[in-house]
């Protein structure tokens, strides 16, 4: 299982990214992530942040430009192993490991990207929103916002917003003991104009690419059809935000399912393979810095959870994955 797990690691963080929200403006924080949302999808920003989860750090720069085109982005690995992705209109592509091996997926998209569906009645919401203490970040002062889960299927968030403009300057990713499990800050920032578009151009090695499928799951081409496998039952706000399947023949990849779920927050993908497709199935839990992935086998079949959330919670809906009998 630890090979295709950490296939999928590299799903997620490629789908990663600052999350999204309606606008807004105020004392009530809800409105401060909408300001959060249009800010880092909306703005143009350029900058060097850090990365700290246990103890490896991981220093990363980010030039991210929106236009008329779009929005046009690429990160470069400044320490740790080499890494390069680069997103715009054409899909994602990325330069991972020590090998300098280039993938790509024309199917990861900024849609993808989970929202956040905060409605002015918190009381229906499996978090509660609390302002924390101002501090100066990168330069500027920030405003922090602490997102706390209701329950232990999801993790907390700690949110430090830029105060004029809600841009996400540092977040910090809470367990249910209230203590940091990985952490995120800028250490300098430009904004708008000051922004170097040069940064923007790709390595020689991503320019003279020719385009190779990466093989993950989510990036394979399938039907929206109606799911065949899904969970009987999920923990509180998890909704079905994305479903592809792909039948056997299609492509020769053998039988596959991709679903996500997601409270707007927390996101968590479910893929069912036949077992011809994935040979090297196996059961059990397995964690990934933050991220946790729970197998199982069955009819044949090989259900994986994988999610930024507590084993808790893959381990829930895993179990509750059967084949749809209507």
């Amino acid at each position: 299982m630890a090979a295709r797990a950490a296939s999928y690691l590299v799903a997620v963080i490629v789908c990663l990214s600052p999350f999204t929200a309606r606008a807004g403006v105020g004392n009530d924080p809800s409105a401060w992530l909408e300001r959060m949302s249009s800010a880092m999808s909306q703005m143009s920003y350029q900058g060097t942040f850090v990365y700290v989860q246990g103890n490896e750090v991981e220093t990363m720069r980010i030039t991210h430009v929106a236009g008329d085109s779009g929005v046009r982005e690429r990160l470069v690995a400044v320490s740790g192993p080499p890494r390069e992705i680069v997103r715009d209109s054409s899909g994602v592509r990325w330069v991972l490991g020590d090998d300098l091996s280039v993938l790509a997926d024309r199917s990861f998209s900024r849609s993808y990207f989970p929202q956040l569906p905060f409605s002015k009645d918190q009381d229906d919401l499996p978090y509660v929103l609390k302002f924390g203490q101002k501090a100066r970040i990168a330069g500027q002062t920030a405003r922090n916002i602490k997102v706390i889960p209701r329950d232990v299927y999801r993790y907390g968030y700690s949110l430090w917003l830029e105060e004029r403009s809600g841009l996400l300057l540092k977040w910090e990713l809470i367990d249910s003991d209230r203590k940091p499990l990985a952490k995120l800050m800028f250490t300098d920032i430009r904004l708008g104009s000051q922004v170097d578009l040069a940064e923007l151009i790709p390595s020689a090695r991503l320019q003279r690419f020719e385009t190779v499928e990466s093989g993950l799951p989510a990036g394979r081409a399938g039907s929206l059809s109606k799911p065949r496998w899904q969970p009987d039952r999920l923990p509180p706000g998890f909704k079905l935000t994305s479903h592809r399947f792909q039948g056997a023949g299609d492509g020769g990849q053998g039988v596959y399912e991709h679903l996500v779920y997601s409270d707007g927050l927390a996101a968590v993908s479910i893929y069912v393979e036949n077992v011809q497709a994935a040979p090297d199935a196996s059961g059990g839990t397995e964690r990934h810095g933050t991220l946790h992935a729970f197998s199982r086998v069955e009819n044949d079949h090989s259900i994986t959870v994988v999610g930024d959330v507590p084993a808790i919670t893959v381990q829930m809906i895993g179990n509750a994955v059967h084949l749809d009998s209507h």
